[in-house]
């Protein structure tokens, strides 16, 4: 019995076997469904934002800016023989230097040139009474550290050397990073305070910007003006000496040489565009002007000269004149720092205010009304005034309005 009941049971395992096996068989050779995947949809861009709207202009007449300016400068000279500071002009501008530094922008005239060698650009038949000034080239670095930004090479003495000695002076005094023009047809631009500020120089002197042309003159600043925020204009003209410190109102001539009508020129370059008129030459100084809410000063006089050119008297006394504008040119205010030169030092600052008290009282006397206050401590205000119209070029024989 145990036996045949063993049989049984292998042969139900072994069937049970098989249709495993057939089922495992039959598993292994179905194939698998496939599965369609849709395809990503594409991106969609996201829509631009709309534009920004432009940034407001600047209202420029919030802007303001300060501008220096002094008179005639030359730190000793080399030629015919050596008068040059005992320290090589290196404190020759170190009581002014505070002062000439504050302002944003720092104008001077430069007279004579900075050069080594060169042959003069006229003969002297006296070379004691040689009036042709050369500086060394290095005495650039001395403007540089007393604050100086800007300079005019349009004066007489800067041809002392000729043509080659007013470039070696451009390029002494960009080297020092100090802009310098005069030439004809030529300017300076300084970009300060988000204002970009042209200066264009004039003078009476062959191969300058021509004073003396003055429709070329005006026509250029009215294309100047389009250009630029600030136009400055400064010049060498007007008679010299100690008996010319009012303004005629009409032509001037020193020694038989025309030196322009400087209040005709003057209020023109304003009327085409100009915000700040400069003048120097007479080595004195004249009163100034608030012309069309405009700063007219006629000659800031001799500021910081060493020998060969005299400082003597009134000569001798300068001011410092800072002005303040706003974005647009307007004057907004002034400073005068009054200075004196007593020999053999340089500038210094001058406690009687001399220069204050001479520029103020030529104002009043020159102008009636200048449109400007004079306060005690140098501090210059707008002021009304009546319209004051440029007037016609007059003769010897006229007077002033």
């Amino acid at each position: 019995m145990c036996s045949a009941s063993a049989s049984v049971t292998t042969d139900i395992r072994i069937t049970s076997l098989l249709i495993a096996l057939s089922l495992l068989a039959a598993c292994a050779t179905t194939p698998e469904p496939v599965v369609e995947v849709p395809p990503e949809p594409e991106p969609v861009a996201p829509a631009p934002p709309p534009p920004s709207p432009p940034p407001p202009e600047p209202d420029k007449s919030e802007f303001r800016i300060s501008i220096a300016s002094v008179g005639d400068m030359m730190i000793g000279t080399d030629y015919p023989r050596n008068h040059l500071p005992d320290d090589d002009g290196m404190g020759f501008l170190a009581h002014v230097t505070p002062e000439l530094a504050a302002a944003d922008i720092t104008f001077g005239n430069l007279e004579g040139v900075l050069m080594n060698g060169g042959e003069p650009g006229k003969k002297c038949s006296n070379p004691n009474a040689c009036y042709l000034f050369r500086s060394p080239p290095r005495y650039a670095e001395h403007y540089r550290n007393a604050g100086f930004d800007v300079m005019s090479l349009a004066n007489n003495h800067a041809r002392d050397f000729g043509e080659e000695g007013r470039e070696a002076s451009r390029l002494a005094l960009n080297a020092q990073g100090i802009a310098a023009s005069g030439f004809e047809d030529t300017y300076s631009v300084i970009q300060r305070n988000g204002l970009s500020v042209v200066f264009i120089n004039y003078a009476v002197t062959k191969n300058s910007n021509m004073l003396l042309d003055y429709e070329k003159a005006f026509a250029w600043i009215e294309a100047c003006d389009k250009e630029h925020d600030i136009v400055v204009v400064t010049f060498h003209g007007g008679a010299e000496g100690a008996d010319v410190t009012h303004v005629p109102f009409a032509e001037e001539e020193y020694y038989g040489e025309p030196r322009g009508d400087v209040v005709w020129f003057a209020r023109g370059v304003v009327d085409a565009g100009a915000d700040l008129v400069i003048g120097h030459g007479p080595h004195v100084v004249r009163g100034m002007e608030r012309y069309k809410d405009r700063l007219i000063a006629y000659s800031l006089g001799n500021f910081a000269t060493y020998y060969g050119i005299s400082v003597a008297g009134i000569k001798g006394i300068a001011p410092i004149l800072t002005t303040t504008l706003d974005g647009e040119g307007r004057f907004i205010e002034g400073d005068i720092v009054s200075t004196i030169q007593l020999r053999p030092d340089g500038p210094s600052i001058d406690s009687k205010q001399r220069a204050l008290n001479m520029m103020r009282g030529l104002s009043l006397e020159d102008f009636g009304h200048p449109g400007l206050i004079f306060l005690p401590d140098g501090t210059v205000l707008p002021a009304d005034r009546p319209e004051v119209p440029r007037h016609e070029l007059q003769t010897d024989e006229d007077t002033a309005p």
